[in-house]
């Protein structure tokens, strides 16, 4: 699965946009958001579709990013881990 590209990125700009008011994200290259010096979240294309990798943890979780639920559920996830305290 492939990194996403700028096309994809431009069809999943109003998620991009609502994951830059997260606080204590920042974005170093668009759609690729790090928490202090740790990568957080990014994104793929597939023939299936959008996918977010979030970081839970040491480790990082796929998440589908297709429909409004999923996008939902990514948004809740991503935030409640910009909540938890660093690990770093």
């Amino acid at each position: 699965m492939k990194h996403a590209g700028p096309k994809a990125l431009e069809a999943i700009e109003a998620l991009l946009e609502e994951l830059r008011t997260i606080p204590g994200l920042t974005e170093r290259k668009r759609g690729i958001f790090y928490r202090g010096a740790a990568a957080f979240l990014h994104f793929h294309e597939d023939p299936a579709g959008m996918f977010a990798d979030l970081r839970r943890g040491a480790d990082f979780e796929r998440y589908a990013a297709n429909t409004r639920s999923e996008i939902a559920g990514l948004l809740r996830a991503a935030r409640a881990e910009a909540r938890r305290p660093s690990s770093a």
